[in-house]
């Protein structure tokens, strides 16, 4: 009798689901494990080396012979090259202070850590990106990409009023909604454009969009309509902040803040805390994003305003496509390095932002 045709119990298929699930998440688990095993033991064999190097003066000919070695008893083992070895000590270093291998860093893959190695220049970034990184499940693209875009920087800077009108902690999460600037080079705009043109390029590239707005935002819509007695009135952009449980009002303004946007910010915010927000729901906040702000005025404007709002500029290549065309393209650039030298696996070591 074939599986098919077996007269299944009532409750297989909830069972079924149930073992999978489990499965699954053993899986997942001892992935976790072995990572972290993985790791400790990298620190382990960068702290021995880096303890040598420092009382012995141990070179890069130690290190290689050590890699060849390594290798040579463990050949079905990748991670021993010289260059791996280096990073391990770079590790080390970057997080000179601590005993044993931090906690979040534990729980990166060494592809993450190698990339926050490379790019981070300090140990508060370091430890800012690698937390990020495991909370927010990033990828090593994203996590690469957030890190060349200077996210760290930018998340929270935004000037706004959410202290005055959010309790804490709720007014500290808030901010951490607000970039400034936020990054649109991915929209690949140039020169001068419409509000309508950069609305339509945000919403064209959502899921861009919503990895600058960063973790936790959800698109809703855009030109959300509301009628208030026969008057219409239309909201750029709408999210809902997951996380937060809080909707979010993103207006769009492509010249310099003027202390009218603020207004009609402000209404915005309390209409759609109005309509739409339900009891279990934080306070609707609000974030305009405009071409360029003077900082004194919008902390003027945002001074007297009854809701919970923050102001950002946003940056984009705005260099006229006249002057895009006479840039050199990527092509030309490839072409160019495809005649220099590359270094050799020897000099090409990882940076452990000490000075």
């Amino acid at each position: 009798m074939r599986t098919s045709e077996i007269d299944l119990p009532a409750d297989y298929a909830d069972l079924l689901e149930s073992l999978k699930k489990r499965v699954s998440g053993a899986r997942i688990q001892a992935q976790r494990t072995v990572n972290a095993l993985l790791i400790e033991l990298y620190w382990s064999i960068g702290k021995d080396i880096l303890a040598r190097q420092d009382h012995y003066g141990w070179g890069s000919g130690v290190i290689n012979r050590l890699a060849t070695d390594l290798r040579h008893a463990f050949p079905e083992m990748k991670g021993l090259s010289p260059r791996n070895l280096q990073y391990m000590t770079a590790m080390v270093r970057a997080w000179e202070d601590e005993p044993n291998v931090p906690q979040a860093v534990a729980q990166l893959p060494w592809g993450h850590i190698r990339t926050i190695l490379d790019k981070a220049s300090s140990t508060e970034e370091r430890n800012w990106y690698a937390a990020a990184a495991v909370r927010y499940g990033w990828s090593r693209n994203v996590l690469l990409n957030m890190m060349m875009n200077r996210s760290m920087e930018r998340t929270g800077a935004a000037p706004s009023n959410f202290t005055q009108h959010l309790a804490a902690p709720d007014s500290e999460l808030a901010q951490q909604m607000a970039k400034d600037p936020y990054n649109f080079e991915f929209l690949g705009l140039s020169g001068e454009v419409a509000e309508r043109d950069l609305e339509n390029a945000l919403t064209g590239k959502i899921t861009d969009t919503l990895q600058e707005l960063g973790p936790g935002f959800s698109f809703v819509g855009r030109q959300v309509h509301f009628d208030v007695d026969g008057d219409d009135y239309y909201v750029d952009l709408l999210f809902f902040h997951v996380e937060q449980l809080r909707y979010v009002v993103v207006e769009l303004k492509t010249g310099k803040f003027q202390p009218e946007f603020a207004g009609k910010l402000n209404f915005y915010v309390a209409l759609v805390d109005d309509v739409l927000r339900r009891d279990f729901h934080n306070e609707t906040v609000g974030i305009l994003i405009c071409g360029t702000k003077n900082d004194r005025s919008v902390r003027y404007s945002l001074g007297r305003s009854r809701s919970p709002m923050a102001v950002a500029a946003y940056t984009y290549d705005k260099l006229p496509a006249a002057e895009q065309r006479a840039l050199p393209n990527e092509g030309h650039l490839v072409a160019a390095l495809e005649w220099v030298e590359p270094d050799s696996e020897g000099t090409d070591l990882p940076s452990t932002g000490t000075s």
